[in-house]
């Protein structure tokens, strides 16, 4: 004699059948549209295409990177700090008309350009300068400038 719980099974396990057999047309329906009109080999060459444009794209970004390391090392090496100062170097006489520039890169290499102005004459001097210091005596005014235009 079959029960009732056995009813309640065969009627589960047969809607479960039909579950899955809809589920299973309608996944080989899915397949039939998508490789309609289309062949192995169609689809062998679209991945083919696909793979030369990826490994195109790895160049490109490898290039790209080399291209950026050479523009930043180029970029360590321009003026990055700028500052200007406009003194009186002499009290009695004159106005603000000498003048300090500072002009660093990154590495704190570069130049300082000042010119001293009195009525007799007016001088100008350039000094190198090396990791923010110079082989030569630098005036007040000279460091000044360095220290603001430092980076």
């Amino acid at each position: 004699m079959i029960t009732s719980l056995e009813v309640i099974f065969f009627v589960l396990a047969g809607v479960l059948i039909l579950v899955i057999a809809a589920w299973v047309w309608k996944t080989e329906s899915r397949l039939k549209r998508f490789f309609s009109g289309k062949k192995g080999r169609d689809l062998e060459e679209a991945i083919m295409a696909l793979e030369k444009n990826i490994s195109e794209l790895g160049r490109a970004r490898e290039k790209i990177e080399r291209e950026m390391g050479i523009m930043n090392q180029k970029l360590k090496k321009s003026v990055r700090g700028l500052q200007t100062l406009r003194f009186n170097p002499f009290a009695d006489q004159g106005s603000n008309q000498s003048f300090a520039i500072g002009l660093l890169n990154e590495e704190k290499d570069g130049v300082v350009i000042s010119s001293l102005y009195s009525r007799e004459r007016m001088s100008v001097f350039a000094k190198p300068i090396r990791g923010g210091k110079s082989e030569y005596e630098l005036t007040a005014e000279e460091k000044e400038v360095l220290k603001k235009a430092e980076v």
